[in-house]
């Protein structure tokens, strides 16, 4: 008995043990009670300050957006101290700029007024855009461009008349093998004759080109010529010239070309043509 009475028997050491974890104990259950370690309501309120913080960074954000200068179309020749600056020239090259406008000059391109400021080529690359001309410098530089394939016809090559006219490369040999063998073009309806040439691609050429170099054609006289001496013509077969000859013996000599249109088989689309080449006069070249 005296044994199991022990171990409910505790020292002084013991029962201060004892008592100190019953406080804790207590401590813990009162902070249980009346503390709330609910962080969710918090972290809530956290989360929307931050979402308040942020939209008040970006309407400033915004507004210096909005403050920002904006750069409208403008003439260069017309760029005053303050606008310069702000374009971000420098006092010389702005300088640079109004000498030139009290000689009673204007720039007129982009490379013009690089010239004359000597902005650099990335300031320019940013400039350049808002750039504004009168519209007669827009219609100068487009005759300026249309002049450029003003080429004469007649001395043109294949890739001439590719570039200038944006006709496929196989057409424009057509055209120029074409005149080869005409010995040069007389006439733009001699286009008509090209093989599978377009009336739209005819246009482009008659649009981009001239002629300039009218070949020196000795004229053929019908009422005199073989039918051999006819079919050197590239308009004229061998059958063709035949006919043309039987023709002219009927009639006892042709009175006028126009009368080639009884030839037989004679093309009569193409006797204006033909008429460049031929004559009944004998002193006619």
């Amino acid at each position: 008995m005296k044994n199991i009475k022990s171990h409910f028997v505790f020292t002084k050491q013991q029962r201060s043990g004892v008592f100190a974890l019953l406080l804790l104990i207590i401590v813990l259950q009162c902070a249980y009670f009346f503390i709330d370690f609910n962080t969710e309501e918090s972290s809530l309120v956290d989360q929307q300050k931050i979402t308040t913080f942020q939209n008040e960074i970006d309407s400033l954000g915004l507004v210096k957006k909005a403050s920002k200068y904006e750069v409208l179309p403008y003439n260069p020749n017309f760029i005053t101290d303050y606008k310069g600056y702000v374009l971000g020239m420098s006092v010389e090259e702005i300088d640079r700029l109004h000498q030139f406008r009290k000689l009673n000059k204007y720039v007129n391109t982009a490379k013009e007024f690089q010239k004359v400021t000597l902005v650099s080529d990335s300031l320019l690359g940013t400039l350049s855009p808002k750039f504004k001309f009168p519209d007669w410098v827009a219609k100068k530089k487009m005759a300026n461009k249309y002049s450029l394939y003003q080429k004469d016809l007649n001395v043109a090559e294949a890739k001439d008349i590719h570039k200038g006219a944006g006709l496929e490369y196989r057409f424009a040999y057509r055209v120029v093998n074409f005149r080869k063998r005409l010995g040069g073009f007389l006439s733009f309806d001699q286009l008509l004759d090209v093989y599978d040439l377009s009336e739209e691609d005819i246009k482009k050429i008659k649009h981009k080109f001239v002629l300039k170099t009218i070949p020196n054609i000795k004229k053929i006289n019908i009422n005199l010529a073989s039918a051999s001496e006819l079919t050197e013509l590239v308009y004229i077969n061998e059958y063709m010239a035949t006919n043309i000859v039987d023709e002219r013996v009927l009639r006892e000599g042709y009175k006028s070309l126009d009368e080639l249109k009884y030839v037989t088989h004679f093309p009569i689309e193409k006797l204006d043509r033909i008429k460049l080449y031929l004559t009944i006069n004998e002193t006619q070249k």
